[in-house]
């Protein structure tokens, strides 16, 4: 039995003792409200983590986590309610709940049917169950192994390995039954180095959603191990950044996080709806330089952020947000896109059975451009080439924007040429993207490490860019800089 939707069924239908039919009478009670949309989600979550810190294996987590979900909107109003207990009589009561903060009133008849899905993404393996629990201590003993020996420097490793697989079954107001099986997987080095008295960090990471095997695999999980190492010993050599405005080329991939947090948080529907967005009412509007094109893209095979369909059911779309400069569209879910006369865009996300559902990113990229990343460093007299970041803070109302560095450089006469540390940009989102002067030719995606906040709810993502120029660009730092 291969067919997501029987396999869901058989976790969370057949096991926990339920029946279709008592998922039709939760929807059936949702319906008294006379919802604009009414949903019953279903998931079935088991994870892991396991934690090496100073070569000792200190913390093994395994948790079972199952639930229902219960939802019912009339025009802006949400009514939610969630249970653990998957039973005909706690769902039903959950439903009461939930419509009872819209209206109440009869309750109607739902019958649910599957609905077929196209080509899986990722396969439906369980990374849990792949391995045993002596393969996942072995790796994580040669990792910190692996880490020491690159250099005398490296002082302390911390190896993080993650993994889940979860069972969603979802059934709707017009009596769709979606199903997905969503197996995800994360590694993450943090390293130290010390030499002269100073101490730096390290970190990498990468994962998506299939089993270990790709962690496994020869050479992976080491090269992730050697970037931690690489970025540590490169700040033991940098020197203060340079403060002041400036030219800042971002470098491919990772970098497109301040992409994700300026811009793409600012394109989501509840926000533009409710009008505190930077963007709100502007479709249509120049909002970027000519040669910017940003998308969101929920189908790429096995990355971190793709859904085979969204929290929803809708299936996973690419969807571009701005084209050539202009803004042509916001990320929807189901509620907010009635409610703005738009469809819905695949990009309903919700971090558990025991959370509603709002819009949210999942892989958010630019497009590449013409441009030789070479061609554009040879173009800067003086600035800062950004690779990596570290952490940041964003205004969506506005826009404004401060991300901090992990790994950065000076460019100087159109060469990379000294490490700097302790480099923060300061902008505006959508007045960054008018500033891209020239965008490269080399389009990369993350390795697989991002986590979306928002409205206190965390879900995985991706980002990418290719290598961008944008002109002046306020660089805070704590060494005088050239304007």
């Amino acid at each position: 039995m291969t067919d997501p939707l029987q396999l869901a069924q058989a976790q969370l239908v057949t096991a926990t003792g339920l029946e279709l039919s008592d998922i039709e009478a939760a929807l059936g009670e949702l319906m008294a409200a006379g919802p604009d949309v009414a949903d019953v989600y279903l998931e079935h979550q088991r994870s892991e983590g396991w934690s090496l810190e100073d070569g000792i294996v200190k913390d093994s987590v395994h948790s079972i986590n199952q639930g229902a979900g219960l939802r019912a909107t009339v025009g802006e109003r949400t009514g939610f309610a969630h249970s653990s207990d998957l039973s005909r009589s706690a769902m039903l009561e959950a439903a009461r709940a939930a419509r009872a903060i819209t209206r109440a009133g009869q309750s109607g008849e739902v019958a649910v049917r599957g609905q077929v899905t196209s080509q899986p993404l990722y396969d439906s393996i369980d990374p849990v169950a792949g391995h045993p629990a002596d393969a996942k201590v072995t790796l994580l003993r040669h990792l910190d192994r692996f880490a020491r020996a690159l250099d005398p420097r490296v002082t302390q490793v911390v190896i993080n390995l993650t993994g889940s697989h979860s069972f969603v079954l979802i059934a709707d107001h017009t009596g769709r039954l979606t199903a997905d099986l969503r197996p995800l997987v994360r590694l993450n080095v943090s390293v130290v180095a010390e030499a002269s008295g100073r101490r730096e960090s390290g970190t990498a990471g990468g994962g998506g959603r299939h089993g270990y095997d790709r962690l496994f695999e020869q050479g992976v999980a080491e090269d992730l191990v050697r970037e931690a190492v690489r970025l540590a010993l490169v700040n033991l050599e940098a020197d203060p950044a340079p403060a002041g405005e400036q030219v800042v080329v971002l470098g491919p991939g990772w970098p497109g996080i301040l992409l994700h947090e300026a811009i793409g948080h600012g394109l989501e529907g509840d926000f533009n709806r409710k009008g505190s967005s930077a963007f709100a009412g502007r479709i249509g509007e120049r909002v970027a330089a000519a040669g910017v094109t940003v998308v969101d893209d929920g189908t790429l095979p096995g990355r971190r952020g793709s859904l085979n369909v969204d929290d929803e059911g809708t299936p996973s779309n690419c969807t571009t947000l701005i084209e050539d400069g202009i803004l042509v569209g916001y990320l929807q879910d189901r509620m907010n896109a009635g409610l703005m006369q738009a469809a819905p865009t695949g990009n309903a996300r919700r971090q558990s059975w025991a959370h509603r559902p709002m819009p949210r990113m999942t892989n958010t990229y630019m497009r590449a451009g013409q441009h030789d990343p070479g061609e554009i460093i040879a173009a800067v007299d003086h600035g800062i080439y950004a690779v990596n970041f570290g952490g940041g803070q964003v205004d969506i109302t506005n826009g404004k924007f401060v991300f901090t560095t992990a790994e950065a450089y000076l460019i100087e006469n159109g060469r990379v040429t000294r490490p700097v540390k302790g480099a923060t940009l300061i902008g505006n989102g959508p007045d960054v993207l008018t500033r891209v002067s020239m965008v490269g030719n080399d389009l990369a995606l993350d390795s697989g490490i991002g986590t979306c906040g928002k409205l206190g709810q965390g879900v995985p993502v991706g980002v990418g860019q290719p290598t961008l120029r944008i002109d002046r660009l306020t660089v805070g730092g704590t060494a005088a800089g050239r304007a």
